[in-house]
């Protein structure tokens, strides 16, 4: 009898079992994860329906929450309620257990890569046109994390044309193929899809790690590169069917071996760009047949290993792709790498935490900035791209997460994610470099990543509550056209501005 079917019974008799239940299951945590956790979570916690419950997977959960996970349950999962089943000495035990390392090292090979792939054959071989009449390039899909769902939408009616389930912990970083038919993601427990957005059906899925980070599709359509913090690998996916290229172990001369920060497509150079989290390198993996060839190593897609100063935890790409602006959580300057060079050519004089990955772009003045929040402190620096020096440092109400805008809109968005202002929405004026409106959506509740669709005439921004909404803003004139209601939306991403590479979005 499954926890679900117990809250059909009488109480007397729910507490009668659930008493001779916690008097037959053993205190051993081993024995308790074999019990009640294995057949979801998998041999060797690598997980399974359920994520991973491994020390390096539970960072972002601190054990009191794992805690009342086991007791309450997970709202829009399969995880059940155990608070009934398990006594609160059993639940301590078994929640302190999945926080100790693994006895055997965790392992996710080509093997395991090869066998979890599933090909939806039924969904193969589609249309190559969509199937409504909505504009396919002014598609916005948005990422509801609350339960785990997407939800395409129509960029000129700013209407859904579909919302469907995904696997659990979707992070987000949705990547198109050039022409926008196909979209794939990446969740936090590495299982990557293939989604045809003009059908609307799921093509194929694959699990390529444990703990995955992002992904990254070529802009020739050939491949993807998935960067996993769990294994330490990089792993290319053919991009038609997700079948394994090759996996790529992230390992320096010296043999440390690393988790990888993030990776991502760098269109005009024909290849991959993978920052390292615990390895001062940048490297590149040509997928690109003719440099490739100018690039040593064995393999379809050599890599090229780039020595820095020190790590970078995020970073960001000028227009041209030849150099990269990035940051490191704990060093309190930034670092700009000359790709071709391949070294690094300048300083970034960035206080607090910069999130330069979520940064933005735009000409003022002749010149090319580009401006960067801050996770730390109230602050956004804008950084003029020719001389890397801070042409302006601007207050905020608070930490800030992302920046968006778009080359048809004179604004620029910013969050203020964290603290007492975090339902505020700062606007800045890409001639002034001021502030010159505050957005407050829903007062007390979060406002956080604003899109635009194609045109630059709406401005997206979710209000992140698991009663949130995503809130319709005239980019032009800042007035609330419409507001429609969503899960804790996350990201956002439009099909026109992620393919074409507007200036005022991350790519």
């Amino acid at each position: 009898m499954t926890p679900q079917r117990w809250s059909a019974l009488s109480m007397p008799l729910l507490f009668a079992l659930a008493a001779a239940a916690q008097a037959q299951t053993p205190t051993d945590p081993e024995k308790l994860y074999e019990s009640q956790c294995l057949s979801c979570h998998a041999p060797n916690r690598l997980g399974g329906m359920g994520p991973a419950l491994l020390p390096e997977t539970l960072v972002r959960l601190k054990p009191a929450d794992a805690e009342k996970i086991v007791v309450e349950g997970l709202p829009a999962t399969q995880m059940p309620a155990f608070g009934q089943l398990l006594s609160p000495e059993q639940i301590a035990a078994l929640v302190s257990w999945i926080y100790t390392p693994s006895k055997l090292p965790p392992t996710w090979g080509a093997a395991e890569i090869a066998a979890s792939r599933i090909v939806y054959s039924a969904n193969v071989g589609l249309p190559a046109k969509p199937v409504f009449a909505a504009d396919p390039l002014n598609l916005t899909l948005v990422v509801e994390h609350g339960d785990h769902h997407i939800t395409v939408l129509d960029g000129d009616a700013m209407e859904p044309l579909l919302r469907f389930a995904t696997r659990p912990a979707l992070h987000g970083g949705l990547k198109f193929s050039r022409d926008g038919r196909f979209v794939y993601w990446a969740t936090r427990g590495g299982w990557i899809t293939k989604f045809d957005l003009w059908n609307l059906k799921v093509v194929a899925e694959v699990r390529a790690g444990i703990n995955t980070r992002n992904l990254a599709a070529s802009s020739d359509g050939r491949y993807l590169m998935v960067a996993n913090y769990l294994p330490h690998t990089l792993v290319a996916l053919d991009a038609r069917d997700l079948s394994l290229v090759e996996v790529i172990p992230v390992v320096a001369a010296n043999g440390k071996s690393s988790r990888v920060s993030a990776v991502y497509d760098a269109r005009p150079r024909g290849s991959f760009i993978a920052a390292l989290k615990d390895i001062p390198e940048v490297w590149e993996i040509a997928y690109d047949g003719k440099r490739a060839r100018n690039v040593p190593g064995p393999g379809p897609l050599p890599v090229r290993k780039i020595k820095l100063d020190a790590v970078l935890d995020d970073f960001f790409f000028d227009q041209g792709y030849t150099r990269i602006l990035g940051a490191s959580r704990d060093r309190p300057k930034g670092q700009v790498v000359d790709i071709d060079a391949g070294r690094k050519i300048a300083d970034l004089d960035l206080a607090g935490m910069p999130h330069l990955g979520s940064g933005t772009t735009w000409d003022w003045q002749g010149r090319r900035v580009m401006a960067s929040a801050n996770l730390q402190d109230g602050l956004i620096t804008i950084i003029d791209m020719g001389t890397w020096k801070t042409v302006k440092t601007l207050r905020t109400q608070g930490p800030g997460f992302f920046m968006r805008s778009h080359e048809n809109t004179p604004y620029v968005f910013a969050d203020v994610f964290s603290g007492p202002h975090k339902d505020l929405m700062h606007v800045i004026d890409k001639r002034s470099l001021e502030i010159v409106a505050d957005l407050r959506p829903e007062p007390g509740k979060t406002s956080t990543h604003t899109e635009f669709d194609r045109h630059g005439k709406y401005a997206l921004v979710s209000i992140w509550d698991r009663n949130g909404a995503l809130v319709v803003y005239d980019a032009a004139t800042l007035r609330e056209v419409k507001r429609l209601p969503m899960n804790l939306p996350v990201g956002k991403y439009n099909v026109w501005n992620k393919t074409r590479l507007s200036e005022g979005t991350s790519h």
